[in-house]
């Protein structure tokens, strides 16, 4: 069954942890998937919800950023500038961290927005909280009534429209090429001979050739089967759309 639950934009962080606290009480939710566009914020909303439910609940929010295979992987497929897209991901690695985190623990890897890459020093180890919030890419449609133990429990999309979507990522990526300045690593440090113009111009080109098609072919259709939708307005405030866990 689905129902609407629009809320007020000041309560859609607390009408979506109040939610998630309830299916946690009724052991239907202990791993949460949330996905949703590049460039939308679901590590925010991962870290507001986190902050919104502990205490009582203990919560550990982790990207799946860290299950794209390296660099050294991609780049010889051709595969470098399609990060995010499904062929991108280590889906073995990841059903496996989730069953390995099941049973107690499981080590999670990380990927670097700086070196934009997988980096070793960044991997943690994980011990099973009250309430896992993976937020990224790379998920599949959920499987009802139930989902493999190698999956998230609930799947949460972060609903906003492409506009605003294209403004954030342009905005994210010259705020990364401004923070290259100071750090010759930063993968971004190599588009530092361009201006600001150039910069805005080419961010939108890999939106327009890269991240807009990812999201429509890709990550979009997980919209209509995600459990819960959530949606971000251009003022970045959330409200609660939909709820098919009833």
């Amino acid at each position: 069954m689905s129902r609407d639950v629009t809320t007020h934009q000041g309560t859609g962080i607390a009408a979506l942890a109040e939610r998630l606290a309830d299916l946690r009480s009724g052991a239907a939710a202990r791993i949460v998937g949330l996905t949703g566009s590049v460039a939308a914020g679901k590590t925010t909303l991962a870290r507001n919800v986190a902050d919104a439910l502990s205490p009582p609940l203990s919560v550990e929010t982790v990207s799946t950023d860290g299950f794209l295979f390296p660099n050294a992987v991609l780049e010889p497929q051709g595969l470098l500038m399609r990060k995010g897209f499904p062929e991108t991901y280590d889906r073995d690695g990841f059903e496996s961290a989730l069953l390995q985190v099941r049973q107690g623990a499981a080590a999670f890897p990380a990927h670097s927005h700086e070196t934009y890459d997988i980096d070793p020093a960044l991997t943690r180890t994980v011990q099973l909280p009250d309430l896992l919030i993976l937020e990224g890419l790379g998920f599949q449609p959920p499987t009802r009534p139930e989902r493999p133990a190698g999956e998230p429990d609930v799947l949460v999309y972060l609903n906003a429209s492409e506009a605003d979507l294209e403004y954030w990522y342009v905005e994210r990526f010259v705020g990364f090429w401004n923070a290259a300045r100071t750090d010759p690593s930063s993968f971004y440090a190599q588009w530092l001979h361009m201006s600001e113009p150039e910069l805005r111009a080419f961010a939108k080109t890999v939106w327009d050739g890269v991240n807009l098609p990812n999201l429509r072919d890709h990550i979009q259709p997980l919209r209509d089967k995600a459990h819960i939708v959530v949606r971000k307005d251009s003022a970045h405030a959330i409200s609660m759309m939909e709820d098919r866990t009833a």
